[in-house]
Order: C-alpha cells, then structure tokens, then sequence
C-alpha cells in the first residue's frame, strides 16, 4: 500500500467548458458551459477551498458535448476572474506544437502570476483527430510523441539557445524570451496504461488516472513511484471523482440511480466504443477505460467508482482513503456545478482536513 502524503490533499474540478456536464444522462444537469456560469463557478470555487480547475480540450461534438470552447483561451479568462486558483488548460500534441504552447502559456503565467498549469492529453478519440486531418498515432507512440513535448516544452522554458533532436519534434538553437516566471508552469497528463506510468514517472509533475478503488489506486501509485524513484523523477498522482454528496447516504445513491436510469445508451455505447479501443490499443491492454462497465462510463472518466457518494462524512472519510493509497489531488465532477462545489467546500474540505489533522496528530504521537 502507498503511504499517506503529510501535505493536506488538493481538490481540483472539471470546467464544464463543454455542453452537456459531466455525465452522458437525459438528467437534469444545471451546470452551463457559458464564460458567465464559469466565471462565477470559479470564483465559488476558490471561495471554496478549491485549489485548481481544469478546463476540457475537445474539437468536435460527440457524446453529448455538441458545443466547445476551446481550453487555453478559456482558461485564460477564469484566470482573469479570479486571484488565487490555479487553471490547468488542456493541451493536445497534434493540433499544438510545443513551441506555440510554451509561448501562450510562458505569456498566461507572466500575466496570471504563475498560476496557470496544462494538462497533457495524449489522446483518445481517433475519429475528431480525423475530422481535423491530424495523423493518428498508436496507443504507445502517441506517449513517446507526448513525452517528447513535455521535454520540449522544459527545454525552452529553462534554456537559451534549445536545440532538440526528437523523432516528432526538432528545434534548432530556439531561445523563448520572456520565460515564464519560477516556478514554471505545473505539468499534468493522464493515463492508466503501462505507457502513461512510464512517461510520468520520467518527465510530469502530476499524473490523473481515471476513478477507481483505494486498493486499485494504490497500486498505480506504488508502480509509478517505484519508476520515478529509479528515474530520479518526483511525481504526484490525481484521482478523477464523481461527487454526490447529500444529507443522507440514500439521497446520494438515489441520485446515482436516476443518472444511470436516464442514461442515453446510445450515446454511452458510441463513446464506450472510442475509449475502449483507445484503452484496449496499449500493449498489455490496460489503458484507461478498458474495464469499464457500462454504468462506469456514464461518466466519462469513471468517477463514480471513487465512490465519493453518500453523506458529507463519508465522503470525507473515502477521500482520506485515497488519500492514504498515495492521492494528491481529487479531481471532481457534479451534477449541478455552482450549487455542489459551493456545498462540497462548505461540508466535505472541512471535515477532510479535520481527518487528517487527527491522522497528523496520531502519527506524531506514535513516534
């Protein structure tokens, strides 16, 4: 099992800078993907207890999500609306080059004081990189050409004259004037393939994997930590949630029910059918989505098998769970985004953080 990290566990949420939520269900969802519903949910947030939001890179519709805005422009404005929060725009290599991403966010991190971060999508959906005339990759080169921007990305963050010798990208004696500002801009990527731990125990600050068990997390932690040790690599791990937390346990699985009841299985199936391939494409057949269920992806990072559904205190209790099998960071999901972050950071954060001061307190005693 993971150890327990002493630093208190960070919370992040989904920017629903797409239509549609965060769920494939005819249920009521009253969250927006407007710039208006957004600002104000991020200012909630950071009110909150929130410490990161992280907008969605999509190009086309599908799965519900007929309309998109697009993720750095998006990010950029939340930034502007709030002081303190921390935005991680996503990034994907294919569309971006590594020399325009460092530059716009060597740019939002002068202008936001450091507070922007990215989040490297390898990805998943083979039919909207056709759409936009992207080559598609295999599942394993689609990491290598990822772990190339990341290094790419580094190098003209740190260094004046980079040259670069990859098999994606090249730069010649590049130098990147103004850099962003120290520290540099977080690094995060997804992934539950050998591939996705592989690249980010050697070059991401920050690794998400798709919701699971504490017993399942842990041992992605302890594959990736191992790694990164040998690598003389740090990396810290987040952990995709869906959150329904109401006053009492039944209330909460209540609504679990009529999400998964209201369910447009067409939809969930079409989508079902992308990921599972894009999971099913790595080598050893273990990426991200391959033992989904079809009640698992009615959310789309299957973050109901977190299992952050019930009442306040049990809520609070699982998140130390994660916690303890090597979490980081959660990173959630509503139903109805204002009201529920707003509640989240009013009923769940301090009750956390109560948890894990007895837990501090415990440990030191025991020494």
């Amino acid at each position: 099992m993971a150890h327990a990290e002493t630093d208190a566990i960070k919370f992040a949420y989904w920017v629903p800078n797409v239509s549609g939520g965060l769920v494939i269900s005819n249920i009521e969802q009253r969250t927006n993907h407007s710039a208006e519903y957004n600002r104000k949910l991020a200012q909630i947030a950071e009110k909150a207890g929130f410490d990161y939001a992280l907008s969605q890179i999509r190009f086309t519709a599908g799965y519900g999500a007929d309309e998109q805005h697009e993720s750095v422009a998006f990010s950029h404005d939340l930034l502007a609306a709030t002081t303190t929060l921390k935005v991680i725009a996503a990034i994907l290599p294919g569309p971006w080059n590594p020399a325009l991403a460092a530059k716009q966010i060597a740019t939002i991190s002068y202008l936001t004081n450091g507070r922007v971060a990215i989040n490297l999508v390898s990805g998943w959906f083979r039919g909207e990189f056709h759409a936009i005339g992207e080559h598609w990759l295999d599942h394993d080169e689609r990491y290598r050409r990822s772990e190339e921007f990341i290094r790419s990305l580094r190098g003209i963050w740190t260094q004046d004259s980079f040259t670069f010798r990859g098999d994606f990208y090249r730069f010649n004696e590049y130098s990147l004037k103004p850099k962003p500002p120290h520290p540099l801009p977080e690094i995060f990527q997804g992934g539950s393939s050998r591939a996705a731990r592989d690249m980010a125990s050697r070059v991401s600050d920050w690794y998400f994997t798709n919701g699971n068990t504490p017993a399942e997390i842990a041992k992605q932690v302890d594959d990736i930590q191992a790694k990164a040790k040998a690598n003389s690599h740090s990396v810290k791990v987040g952990v995709n949630a869906f959150a329904i937390v109401r006053e009492t346990e039944d209330e909460a699985k209540a609504v679990l029910a009529e999400i998964i009841a209201k369910a447009n299985p067409e939809a969930v199936n079409a989508f079902g059918h992308e990921v599972k391939n894009a999971g099913k494409a790595s080598p050893e057949g273990e990426g991200n989505w391959a033992k989904s269920s079809f009640d698992d992806l009615v959310q789309y990072n299957d973050g109901f098998r977190s299992n952050l559904i019930g009442t306040p205190r049990q809520v609070a209790e699982r998140i130390v769970d994660l916690k303890r099998a090597g979490a980081d960071l959660i990173l959630l999901g509503f139903l109805h985004f204002q009201e529920e972050v707003e509640y989240f950071g009013k009923h769940v954060i301090p009750l956390v953080r109560e948890l894990e001061g007895a837990e501090a307190a415990a440990s030191l005693a025991a020494e």
